[in-house]
């Protein structure tokens, strides 16, 4: 077996390599853009009322369709409709943030509505105005609040990110199984597979906790993830 890993993993190394970052650069740019739109749909649905029941049809749409037919809509169907994404890269972004923005929306809106109003308008009482006020007092102790949601919003994009593989993008999955199917030996180059997403979720991981404990030390607060 250390022979067969040795010959298909660590043969095909480059290959593996070029997947990981192709599966790291779809991940970083769908979660980045979710977190916009997700941001986005959460203030439309708090502060614009003519306008929240458009952000929540669009945060319940989000959710509830399935990463896979998002792929299949996005890749397919909206160079159709809209004239764009024109590569399959753009697709796969665009239909990781769709699903992401949905939950990271409803993250968002709970917690900000989870902090006492009384320290807004406290804040406002000293002579902050409404901006200050979301910066300096809200918006760190919403972030450490919502921290573990988000963290395990961009967990749930790389688990899902093994299937933009199927509109054809050379992701690490994609040249994982471009592997398998050429020698017909799955057991090596999956479970190495495995191993990497793995390492990367626990990567994540690490690096949320040691961002919290630095914002708890810049703002004294409590909590963690």
């Amino acid at each position: 077996m250390l022979g067969n890993a040795e010959r298909l993993v660590w043969g095909n190394r480059e290959l593996i390599a070029a997947g990981l970052a192709i599966t790291a650069q779809v991940c970083v740019a769908a979660f980045l853009l979710g977190l916009m739109l997700g941001l986005v749909a959460c203030l439309i649905r708090l502060y614009v009322p003519y306008l929240r029941g458009l952000a929540l049809a669009y945060t319940e749409f989000c959710r509830a369709t399935p990463i896979f037919v998002q792929l299949l809509w996005v890749n397919y169907a909206w160079p159709e409709l809209f004239g764009f994404p024109d590569t399959v890269m753009g697709a796969g972004i665009i239909a990781l943030a769709l699903q992401s923005s949905g939950y990271l929306a409803e993250t968002f809106r709970a917690g900000i509505e989870g902090l006492p109003s009384g320290q807004r308008e406290a804040a406002l009482a000293v002579g902050m105005d409404e901006t200050q006020a979301f910066r300096r007092i809200v918006l760190p102790q919403a972030v450490l609040t919502m921290a573990p949601s988000i963290v395990n919003q961009l967990a749930v994009v790389i688990k899902s990110s093994t299937l933009v593989s199927v509109i054809a993008i050379p992701d690490l999955m994609y040249q994982g199984m471009r592997i398998v199917h050429q020698w017909f030996e799955p057991i090596e180059v999956l479970t190495c597979i495995a191993l990497i997403y793995v390492a990367m979720i626990f990567a994540v991981s690490a690096a949320a906790r040691h961002f919290a404990e630095r914002l708890r030390r810049r703002f004294g607060l409590g909590g963690g993830i």
